[in-house]
């Protein structure tokens, strides 16, 4: 007799949608995924879709800003169908206790206007092993200098800064979809980021051989500190995809 037909593979519908802004930010956990498929979408958006043990999980590459993370959402949604979103990626530290590497969980997001999302989350903080859950800000540029980072934390109340957690909130909010945000610290509160920090790296992570260059001719001691910040963003990557994988875990399960 014919061997029976495995059932087909429902390409369309995801367990789990996941939101970032760049490919670095989560190379690391898409390595732990199998049978992964990439495409381009509208907007220039790229989505992946693979697996993780027998969970199927979308990943939505949006761009940074809060604008490309609204329409990024909103375009998961609408593509997968995801019982659970979270967005991930990089952050910075707006409190001096926390260290590149360390996580941050969102007990709320703040959006540059004020409006605060509060998360129904049952996760305990261990700040001695680098987990801290509390209040994600999401602004729609880079805060840059030790300044900036050390005056929005004191006014704002926010232990870390991204440019998409709220946004993503919202749409969550809008559509009852439920909304985890999971943050890896990139940059530390005293930390003052060079310029060639966002023009070296493209949308996909990739390095910009032509940005680098003018970089290192006008500046030509920034090539090692741009190695340590690459270096340093590669190991927060590791350190977040080591987090991912209880966090997907338990969301998929639920």
């Amino acid at each position: 007799m014919p061997a029976p037909e495995e059932p087909a593979i429902d390409r369309r519908t995801a367990h789990l949608g996941l939101v970032h802004s760049t490919a670095i930010e989560i190379n690391p956990f898409l390595k732990r995924c199998d049978r992964l498929r990439q495409y381009v979408g509208d907007d220039h958006f790229v989505v992946r879709g693979g697996f993780w043990r027998d969970h199927r999980i979308a990943f939505m590459q949006v761009g940074m800003g809060p604008k490309r993370a609204t329409r990024g959402t909103h375009a998961l949604l609408d593509g997968h169908q995801p019982r659970w979103v979270i967005s991930a990626g990089f952050s910075g530290a707006l409190v001096p206790e926390l260290k590149t590497g360390h996580i941050v969980v969102a007990s709320s997001t703040l959006d540059a206007e004020g409006k605060e999302l509060k998360i129904d989350l049952k996760m305990p903080a261990n700040p001695s092993q680098g987990l801290h859950v509390g209040r994600l800000l999401t602004i729609p540029e880079v805060a840059k200098t030790a300044a900036d980072k050390e005056r929005l934390g004191r006014e704002t109340g926010a232990l870390a800064v991204d440019m998409e957690s709220a946004a993503v909130a919202a749409v969550c909010r809008e559509r009852k979809v439920r909304f985890m945000a999971v943050r890896v610290i990139s940059d530390e509160m005293n930390q003052t980021l060079p310029d060639e920090a966002l023009t070296i790296l493209s949308d996909r992570g990739a390095v910009q051989i032509g940005a680098a260059i003018a970089s290192l001719w006008k500046r030509p001691g920034s090539a090692s500190e741009l190695w340590q910040l690459r270096t340093a963003a590669n190991e927060a990557a590791t350190r977040l995809a080591f987090f991912l994988d209880g966090v997907v875990t338990r969301l998929c399960e639920s």
